[in-house]
């Protein structure tokens, strides 16, 4: 028990600040996470679901009595999203890798699945605002709202393998990471940063995978009718 309390409570000083380790972890198995999505790997989704549990009893600081007494619930909650959403893809990346195919196959969204997308990120934020405010939540309370319903999108999204998943992360990363900072998570605030650059960098990769997967099939079964004309 002592060298759990000790692995729960250690923390890094640097100058004035505190940063808590298991917030430096957690957000090293997130990007590890990211890493592994990116090149369609079974594995990334239960490293995620480590992170995710680390970094929920981070932003839950005045809970668990960490040095910075500042609740993120929209921060905390998309932890227990995260996990419930990566146990399904998790399943479902390994039911279509044991019935001999990808993990996942990359795939453009339809313009109305796209629509419907915009339509929940804003419309979740709206509604979740209020009652993350009503909690308690860190000001300005839109932005964790945001950065939580975001996050439960680009989740999902990875699972059913759109490309666009990708650009809900950037949405995400643009509003996390000067709300991170504000509220003095500097170690996850500086993650966001980088995981800003690296999600660019996956939406490239799948959507270039996605493009060479779909030549290979028009190669492999060419289409009759382009073959006519």
């Amino acid at each position: 028990m002592d060298i759990i309390r000790w692995a729960f409570d250690a923390r890094l000083e640097l100058g004035d600040q505190t940063i808590l380790w298991r917030e430096i972890v957690g957000n090293v198995f997130g990007l590890l996470s990211a890493l592994g999505g990116m090149r369609r790997r079974v594995w990334a989704w239960p490293v995620g679901i480590v992170g995710n549990a680390l970094l929920l009893t981070v932003f839950l600081g005045a809970v668990f009595g960490t040095p910075n007494p500042v609740n993120l619930l929209g921060q905390a909650g998309r932890q227990v999203v995260f996990i419930a959403v990566s146990v399904w893809g998790w399943y479902r990346w390994r039911q279509a890798r044991d019935g001999g195919g990808a993990p996942v196959t990359p795939r453009w969204a339809s313009w109305r699945t796209r629509g419907l997308l915009v339509v929940a990120l804003v419309g979740g934020t709206a509604a979740l605002t209020p009652i993350f405010r009503l909690l308690g939540s860190y000001e300005p309370v839109w932005a964790d709202a945001w950065i939580f319903t975001g996050s439960l999108l680009a989740t999902y999204g990875m699972a059913k393998g759109w490309v666009e998943f990708w650009l809900i992360w950037v949405a995400v990363d643009l509003v996390g990471t000067p709300l991170l900072f504000s509220a003095g998570y500097y170690a996850s605030g500086l993650m966001y940063v980088f995981y800003g650059a690296f999600t660019l960098t996956g939406f490239v990769v799948w959507a270039r995978d996605r493009r060479r997967e779909r030549i290979a099939v028009e190669t492999r079964w060419p289409d009759p009718t382009l073959q006519r004309s």
